[in-house]
């Protein structure tokens, strides 16, 4: 079987460095079994993507939107690995949040959620299967489209 680690390498995916944070925050944090991201930003080279990373999404925005959540996860998946140590250390996605900002009478969250899950599919395949919430928002941080978060499961050290 494929390992998480060559998976990331097959699909051509690149993580970036963990950005620093922006405030009083940990990017990511193991306790015992489990690690947690901060909220992750669809954010390369320190700013945020074009088209669909900034402002809030309605109907026109929600393809590049998802790709923005795509963005984001692999953001968090980057954070996951600095925690865990190697992505290989992660038995299970458990969890993933997806923030959009959204404009009034805007409910399509989900699908620009699906641009999270689908890299998140893409990585850790049957492993990759997790909860997860899409929520509209008013507003983010920078003023981005979209904010991910990650809980995953690791083995035992």
């Amino acid at each position: 079987m494929e390992s998480f680690e060559e998976s990331l390498i097959r699909s051509g995916i690149l993580l970036p460095e963990v950005a620093a944070p922006a405030g009083l925050y940990q990017p990511s944090l193991r306790i015992g079994e489990l690690v947690y991201t901060s909220g992750q930003l669809p954010l390369v080279d320190g700013l945020l993507v074009e088209p669909g990373g900034k402002g809030c999404v309605n109907e026109e925005r929600q393809d590049s939107a998802s790709k923005a959540a795509r963005i984001a996860a692999i953001n968090a998946v980057a954070a996951l690995r600095s925690a865990a140590g190697s992505l290989d250390s992660i038995s299970r996605i458990v969890r993933l949040m997806v923030y959009v900002s959204s404009e009034p009478g805007f409910t399509n969250q989900h699908l620009v959620a699906n641009g999270a899950s689908a890299l998140i599919a893409e990585i850790f395949g049957e492993m990759g299967r997790h909860v997860r919430s899409a929520v509209g928002v008013a507003a983010l941080p920078l003023d981005a489209s979209v904010e991910v978060e990650l809980v995953a499961a690791c083995h035992s050290r």
